[in-house]
C-alpha cells in the first residue's frame, strides 16, 4: 500500500509538471527586456488592455505568479510579470546600494511607463509587496488599483516588530542582515534550507513540486544571485530608511489584501490598522494557506483577485 500510495503521489506530480508546462509554453507568454532604473528588466507578458504589474517576493522570480499570469491574460488584462533586479534574467547590480527602495520603486515606475498606459494595477507578495505599498505611496497618479499578498505595510511593520509575537517571527531578518553567513547556510547541502523553505513550508505541502523548487534554485545558484536576493534586506531594513516609509501618506488606491492566515514568518497582526494607512482597503483571509498564497490557494487568489479588479465602481 505505502509504494501504490508512492506511485499515486509520482504521478500526480507529474500531472501537474505537464500541465504547468503547457501553461508556461502557451503563445501569449512573451519573454522581453524593459529599460528600469539603470537596469534591464526581464519581463514575462501576455494578454492584452489595461496593465496589471505582479512582483514577487524572495526567494522566488516571475514563475510565483504562474497560477495567475494565464487567468489575468484571458479576462482582458495585459500583464507584465518582471524578475525584480538581480533576480533570475534581470540585471544584477553588484552594489549593495543597488537594492535600495528608491531603485526598486524607479523600476516599476518605469514598468508603468513602458505600457503606454497612465496608470497600471499593482500587485506584489512578499518583497514584492512591500515594494509595491511603498510604490503606491510614492507614485498614486501611477497606480489605479493596489494588491498586497502576505506582505506588511513598512508603518504597521515597524510598530509590531517591537513586540512579540511579531519580534520572534522576525529573527530570520537579523541573520540575513549579516554579512557572507546566509549565503553559505542558505546554499550549503545544494541549497537545502531553501528546498526545505518550499517543501516544508506552505500549509498545503504538496504546492510546489520538485520541478516548481527546480525553477527557483536553479537561478538562485548563480554567480551573486543569492547575494543580491540577500542585498534586498541589507540595503533597506536600517532603521532610518523604515521610518522615512512609516512617515508616507496613506494609499489613496482601492486596496485589496489577500493574507494566508498561516504565515510563520508574518503573523495576523500585521492587519491590524490597515484602513489607516489605506482608508479604501479590503482584506481577504484565507485559514488554509501559509505565506505562498497565490501557489497554495490559486483558485481562490484568482476568483477573489480578478473582480477586484475589473470593478470600476
Amino acid at each position: 500500500m505505502p509504494g501504490r500510495a508512492k506511485k499515486l503521489s509520482f504521478i500526480r506530480n507529474r500531472s501537474r509538471e505537464r500541465r504547468l508546462k503547457v501553461m508556461l509554453e502557451e503563445p501569449e507568454l512573451r519573454h522581453e527586456r524593459i529599460a528600469g532604473d539603470g537596469v534591464d528588466l526581464h519581463v514575462v507578458t501576455a494578454g492584452t488592455g489595461p496593465p496589471i504589474i505582479l512582483l514577487h517576493g524572495f526567494p522566488e522570480n516571475w514563475r510565483s505568479w504562474r497560477l495567475q499570469i494565464p487567468a489575468l491574460a484571458a479576462t482582458g488584462f495585459s500583464v507584465l510579470a518582471p524578475d525584480l533586479r538581480g533576480y533570475n534574467l534581470s540585471d544584477r547590480p553588484a552594489e549593495q546600494s543597488g537594492y535600495r527602495l528608491n531603485h526598486l520603486v524607479a523600476d516599476v515606475a518605469a514598468l508603468v511607463r513602458s505600457t503606454g498606459y497612465a496608470r497600471a494595477c499593482i500587485a506584489g507578495h512578499d518583497w514584492g509587496g512591500i515594494i509595491a505599498w511603498t510604490f503606491a505611496g510614492q507614485h498614486p497618479e501611477l497606480v489605479d488599483k493596489l494588491v498586497i499578498l502576505n506582505a506588511p505595510h513598512p508603518k504597521i511593520y515597524l510598530e509590531k516588530v517591537r513586540y512579540p509575537p511579531q519580534m520572534v517571527r522576525s529573527w530570520y531578518v537579523l541573520f540575513f542582515l549579516l554579512p557572507r553567513l546566509p549565503e553559505f547556510v542558505l546554499s550549503a547541502g545544494n541549497y537545502r534550507a531553501i528546498r526545505n523553505m518550499f517543501k516544508r513550508g506552505p500549509a498545503r505541502k504538496e504546492t510546489f513540486s520538485d520541478v516548481d523548487i527546480e525553477e527557483y534554485v536553479v537561478p538562485l545558484s548563480q554567480p551573486r544571485a543569492l547575494n543580491a536576493a540577500l542585498d534586498y534586506y541589507r540595503a533597506n531594513l536600517k532603521i532610518a530608511t523604515l521610518r522615512t516609509f512609516a512617515r508616507s501618506a496613506p494609499i489613496g488606491a482601492e486596496t485589496l489584501v489577500i493574507w494566508g492566515e498561516h504565515d510563520p514568518a508574518l503573523g495576523i497582526e500585521l492587519l491590524e490598522g490597515l484602513d489607516e494607512v489605506a482608508p479604501r482597503v479590503r482584506i481577504h483571509r484565507i485559514s488554509s494557506s501559509s505565506h505562498w498564497v497565490q501557489n497554495e490557494a490559486p483558485a481562490e487568489v484568482n476568483r477573489i483577485l480578478i473582480p477586484f479588479l475589473k470593478d470600476s465602481s
